[in-house]
């Protein structure tokens, strides 16, 4: 009896070949040969899973987001109960940044990612937005635990903001300069000393 295919397994191998090709070449690179050549598999199997390329490229940018998230839930788990909001954002911060080769792969791919959304047809800035809003919802969320319920809920919100286009900024900032990715703690501390003591 022949074994039945995997197919999450399946699109897994598409996805992380996808992101292969992305990280060397860019989105344009991406194409149904490229990717399967990557792969190791036809062409018509990419096609069957994913059908157009605009569904295989959201599919990797969805890989990416869900290691990333991973990655987040394994530094939070390690915090206590009694952990502090300062403690929870710096936790996130860290987890989001380019630390180490996985997660330096994972910044380039969604830099790629974010430039293609400005200038490309096949991804938009909608397809994008879900984990940065996600990032800014749990820093307002521990920001609201340190100053209480009376606080104003429009500067909290901006100060989230704020401490996400820094994230960004330093995530993007490492991955061409050496400096920054060996002070990346550093400077991450020093932008929770502004907020935080605000």
């Amino acid at each position: 009896m022949p074994r039945l295919a995997d197919h999450e397994e399946r699109r897994k191998v598409i996805t992380g070949a996808a992101r292969r090709v992305i990280a060397r070449g860019g989105l344009d690179t991406a194409t149904f040969q490229s990717v399967a050549a990557e792969a190791g598999i036809s062409v018509r199997s990419v096609q069957y899973y994913f059908g157009t390329k605009r569904e295989f490229l959201l599919a990797t940018h969805r890989a990416v987001v869900e290691d990333s998230g991973a990655r987040l839930a394994t530094g939070l788990a390690t915090l206590g109960p009694d952990a502090g909001p300062r403690e929870v954002v710096r936790t996130i911060l860290l987890a989001l940044l380019p630390l180490d080769e996985p997660s330096r792969h994972n910044a380039v791919i969604l830099g790629i990612f974010h430039a293609a959304a400005l200038t490309g047809p096949d991804v938009e800035s909608a397809d994008t937005v879900g984990a940065p809003n996600y990032i800014v919802d749990a820093v307002a969320e521990q920001l609201e635990r340190l100053r209480g319920p009376d606080a104003d809920h429009e500067l909290i919100r901006a100060d989230a903001e704020v401490i996400l286009l820094a994230l960004g900024g330093l995530a993007q900032g490492m991955l061409t300069n050496n400096d920054y990715a060996a002070r990346a703690t550093q400077l991450v501390d020093h932008l929770l000393d502004r907020v935080f003591d605000a």
